[in-house]
């Protein structure tokens, strides 16, 4: 009998269901590991909600992934049974343009494991050879399902620029904010302001070294960092939300000459903004799309003990409890900030 395990889709907006499937046959380069952990992304959150504009429902979920390998396809010789590895899970074609330049980032034809069919919220989770990842011995696989996120961020702050004493703004304090954070103080930010709604979040960024931390409820944050800058504005600004308003503030909070970098995913792609001060204040609006060899840089950070993941893991559930988990994210009041979902 064919061996079945289950997988977490998204079935309706607020709706987690688990399926059972197959363990398909590996391919000669496929990587089976067992999930030891998998963190919960901003894209999965969009994707419970029904608001993921490149997911429809039903779609399985998952992909900040960590475990141990396995088996092996027969044409396996990056990895052995036993090894700690996390997943980089994207698909790409290797043929294209970008492909071509080692901007795999930009594949014309990219996708991701769970849009495939395949999720992370599973006893089980298959890759090709070339996207698996060593886990280094002194990194435990709870902060190895953050080494995504952490790819993310840094392949963000390297599109910035980020120069030795330039002020930061920080729209959004989830997962990813405040990794941008962490990495903007190792590359020698001066003022870093971080901006959320929720108290929790902010105390955490407070303490993670932000110079000041503001809650954007009344929508003033902007004023409050032109009032700390001297009317300035900071020189790089980095929005970690999805929405248009902030979105518009993480330009308006910028110094002349200044540059925005965008990372979050909109639910409402469709918005307005205010064109002239491109010209007027000579800005840049620059998208940043995933990460690029950006794994490889994670896990030597986290190797060499130069960052440490504990700090933004805020809850730790069993693979039962994914509904839960969903629904504490969602609450304000919750506490959340990164999720983890242990392997069964």
């Amino acid at each position: 009998m064919d061996k079945t395990y289950p997988m977490a889709f998204v079935t309706a907006p607020g709706r987690v269901e688990f399926r059972e499937r197959k363990l398909p046959k590996l391919s000669p380069h496929d990587v089976l590991m067992k999930v030891k952990a998998t963190s919960i992304c901003g894209s999965d959150l969009h994707i419970f909600k029904g608001k993921h504009p490149a997911a429809p429902l039903p779609v399985a979920i998952g992909h900040e992934v960590s475990g141990e390998v396995l088996s092996l396809g027969k044409e396996v010789f990056k990895v052995k049974e036993g090894d700690r590895v996390v997943v980089e899970p994207v698909i790409v074609c290797g043929e294209c343009y970008f492909c071509r330049r080692g901007e795999y980032h930009l594949c014309l034809n990219i996708s991701f494991q769970y849009r495939r069919g395949q999720g992370g919220f599973a006893p089980y989770f298959i890759a090709r050879e070339n996207w698996v990842h060593l886990l280094p011995q002194t990194v435990s696989f709870d902060e190895g399902s953050l080494v995504e996120p952490l790819s993310v961020a840094i392949h963000a702050v390297k599109k910035g620029n980020l120069q030795f004493g330039q002020s930061v703004a920080i729209f959004g304090a989830g997962a990813v904010g405040l990794l941008v954070l962490i990495l903007s103080r190792l590359s020698g930010a001066g003022e870093i302001f971080v901006v959320d709604v929720q108290e929790h979040r902010l105390k955490k960024a407070k303490k993670l070294g932000a110079f000041e931390t503001l809650h954007n409820s009344r929508g003033n944050a902007v004023e409050k960092i032109l009032e700390k800058t001297s009317q300035m504005g900071v020189d790089r600004s980095f929005e970690a939300v999805g929405l248009e308003g902030t979105l518009v503030q993480s330009l308006k909070v910028l110094k002349k000459g200044g540059t925005s970098i965008l990372l979050g995913i909109f639910e409402n792609p469709e918005m307005k903004i205010p064109a002239n001060i491109f010209v007027q204040r000579e800005i840049s609006l620059m998208g940043s799309q995933g990460y690029c060899w950006d794994f490889q840089t994670a896990l030597k950070m986290l190797e060499g003990r130069k960052i440490r993941l504990k700090e933004i893991i805020s809850h730790v559930l069993p693979l039962s409890s994914l509904q839960q988990a969903f629904e504490v994210l969602m609450d304000p009041k919750g506490g959340a900030i990164k999720v983890i979902i242990k392997g069964e």
